[in-house]
């Protein structure tokens, strides 16, 4: 994208977070997908769901990408770099983005919102837990952008949890 003002930017990048997660169902796992783009723009990583095949609960987009990124990528980028992802992160996912240095965070549907999309469905009994609430409890500050296009993320989960 060239130069385009950080709304404009922050819908592009979350909608291709959105095409990840889509993606991540045609892989037999849920709808859900994180990318982490650089201060200028570049696409760095990006990650599904990785639920299924052996049914890791904590394979979450989020938490892989930020453990990829970790191993993969400098501190400087990291702290400047922004993750994008189709869903609030959980608390774990949260913390994980934390530890791995990761500045900036854009997500699109709410944790709030999706715990009442799926229940208590038993492959995501989710944490009603915002991630500003992790956040701040850290030692650096992490800023939040979200819920962002938010029914366009709960599309996302639509027939998913029955």
């Amino acid at each position: 994208m060239s130069d385009p003002s950080s709304g404009d930017r922050d819908a592009h990048f979350l909608r291709r977070s959105f095409e990840v997660a889509r993606r991540s169902m045609t892989h037999g796992n849920h709808p859900f997908g994180a990318i982490l783009v650089d201060k200028d723009g570049k696409v760095l990583l990006e990650s599904e769901n990785g639920y299924m095949p052996a049914h890791d609960g904590t394979a979450h987009a989020e938490r892989l990408l930020a453990t990829e990124a970790c191993r993969t990528l400098p501190k400087d980028v990291l702290a400047a770099s922004t993750l994008y992802s189709s869903a609030e992160p959980c608390a774990m996912c949260a913390g994980a983005m934390y530890w791995a240095g990761i500045g900036r965070l854009v997500y699109g549907l709410s944790e709030h919102r999706l715990r009442g999309i799926t229940g208590n469905h038993p492959e995501n009994p989710t944490l009603d837990l915002p991630c500003r609430e992790v956040f701040k409890n850290g030692q650096r500050p992490t800023e939040v952008v979200g819920p962002l296009l938010e029914d366009e993320a709960a599309a996302l989960h639509d027939g998913v949890w029955k």
